[in-house]
């Protein structure tokens, strides 16, 4: 007998082509192609697609190390696709507060509305927190059937009215949850729900993968600038063994190094001498102060840090007008803005200031204020 697909020639009693594997059936004349035939063609279409969902997702994982929305993105488009719904959401959870973080195929008003409501410490009201809450899929066929759910404003609106929700686990932590939502009343099929699982297990990896090249780029960033102090530090030893009877050469080199470290604009050291302060060495773009010899008083930033010994950090000193009237005064003229200043000690007591200066309102960090 030939088959219907191929038109190859198979035993009497066969059930599938030997040729071209489709199932088959007897018919009056020819053979007729059974109800299973149908069913294996969607099956291979329905896997077709969820392999193309895969590559597309990983693809968005692999271009996208540092951002895990574009990803979110990707799953959700393919989560809505695949499982036949009207809608889908994703939320992460750090232990504390729920982030409503991404959705598809609902109204930018909508989103705005919803979007309201988060952050949120975990409830039952909604499904996917009911899912944190839980560390299992929560699936209702009909949301104005269930009696914990509190957010049927939102889902007519939406025209939703069942929902399956899933939880993102990372080993024994709950850290979201996603979930798609259906227009007519009913459950979805468990296959569905279990594709659900595998989107859910895709965006954990994704949650990981960004936060794995985080660490890693932080990482990367402490090595650069611990091997950048490193040299600047071997650099002045260079300059100071070169120089034991000429101190410029080593002021110099410090300014120079404290700018570039930090980030800063410029960098100025003023030595402290009686009750003034003298310019010793400047670095940088922005104009040094006019005078060379400053008065040691708190209404400057130098002379404030001389006489508390301690740091001080003025994240924009030109509006500090009560605070440093003189040191305002002086950055509005020149242009500068956040200005941190360090004493120089000698066994407790204060014989200069070196500080450093951005033309913007952006303070130093912690790291920039220990360096200095």
């Amino acid at each position: 007998m030939k088959c219907p697909r191929c038109q190859q020639d198979n035993p009497p009693q066969a059930k599938f082509c030997l040729t071209c594997g489709g199932p088959f059936k007897l018919g009056p004349e020819f053979g007729a192609p059974t109800a299973s035939y149908t069913d294996l063609q969607r099956a291979l279409s329905e896997a077709l697609e969820e392999r193309t969902a895969t590559r597309e997702i990983l693809r968005a994982i692999s271009s996208s190390p540092t951002n895990v929305e574009p990803v979110f993105d990707t799953i959700l488009q393919a989560a809505v696709r695949l499982c036949r719904a009207a809608f889908g959401a994703i939320y992460r959870y750090d232990g504390e507060l729920v982030e409503f973080a991404g959705s598809h195929n609902l109204p930018d008003d909508l989103v705005a509305q919803f979007r309201r409501q988060f952050p949120a410490r975990p409830h039952r009201g909604l499904l996917a927190m009911r899912a944190i809450m839980d560390g299992a899929v929560i699936h209702v066929g009909d949301l104005d059937q269930d009696p914990e759910f509190r957010n049927q404003q939102f889902t007519h609106a939406a025209g939703i009215r069942s929902m399956v929700a899933v939880p993102l686990r990372r080993e024994d932590l709950t850290i979201g949850a996603i979930a798609v939502g259906g227009a007519e009343v009913g459950r979805f099929a468990d296959t569905l729900v279990d594709l659900l699982k595998t989107f859910a297990d895709q965006a954990v990896i994704a949650i990981q993968n960004v936060r794995l090249f985080k660490e890693l780029e932080a990482c990367n960033q402490d090595l650069t600038e611990a091997l950048e102090q490193q040299t600047a530090t071997a650099e002045i030893l260079r300059v100071i063994s070169n120089s034991p009877t000429d101190l410029q050469p080593v002021l110099d080199a410090m300014a120079e190094r404290a700018a570039r470290l930090c980030a800063a604009y410029d960098a100025v050291i003023l030595q402290l001498d009686g009750e003034v302060l003298r310019r010793v060495a400047h670095h940088g773009p922005i104009a040094a102060p006019p005078a060379l010899a400053l008065p040691a008083t708190p209404d400057t930033v130098g002379g404030r840090t001389v006489l508390d010994r301690r740091p001080i950090h003025v994240a924009d000193l030109q509006v500090e007008t009560k605070e440093f009237p003189v040191g305002s005064a002086a950055a509005r003229q020149l242009g500068f803005r956040t200005v941190l200043g360090v004493p120089l000690l000698r066994e407790g007591a204060a014989i200069g200031v070196i500080y450093i200066r951005r033309t913007e309102v952006q303070p130093f960090t912690e790291v920039q204020i220990a360096l200095l």
